[in-house]
């Protein structure tokens, strides 16, 4: 097991393929991953549940409160008003990973968000 997390956020109803392929961009080799790490209520999305299965890491969920309590570089209004915390991706990367250091700040695509924190656990 690695030792990077990558924080996702997700829209609804994605397809599983689209999340494993934002996840290839931004993590060369699958065995560096310790987990995906997101939103409470999306860590049991079908398609980050199945991109983890498929990668053979834990989800990570956290509360947006949670979310909310992480200072990150890249902020978003439009994240808080539709999710309740301005960043699901890079605060979920840094909290799953114990409070370790953003590596890749996020990047988004089809509707998959990620960014990548490396774990201190």
């Amino acid at each position: 097991m690695g030792d990077l997390v990558v924080g996702i956020g997700v829209r609804d109803g994605m397809d599983p393929d689209v999340v494993l392929a934002a996840i290839s961009e931004v993590i060369d080799d699958p065995q560096d991953l310790f987990a995906l790490a997101t939103l409470e209520r999306k860590a049991t999305e079908s398609s980050i549940a199945v991109a983890a299965a498929e990668l053979g890491v834990p989800v990570l969920g956290f509360t947006a409160d949670e979310l909310e309590a992480v200072e990150v570089p890249t902020p978003s209004g439009r994240v808080a008003d539709a999710v309740g915390t301005p960043s699901v991706a890079e605060a979920a990367a840094v909290l799953g990973s114990g409070g370790g250091d953003l590596l890749v700040p996020k990047r988004a695509r089809n509707g998959v968000t990620v960014a990548v924190a490396r774990n201190v656990w």
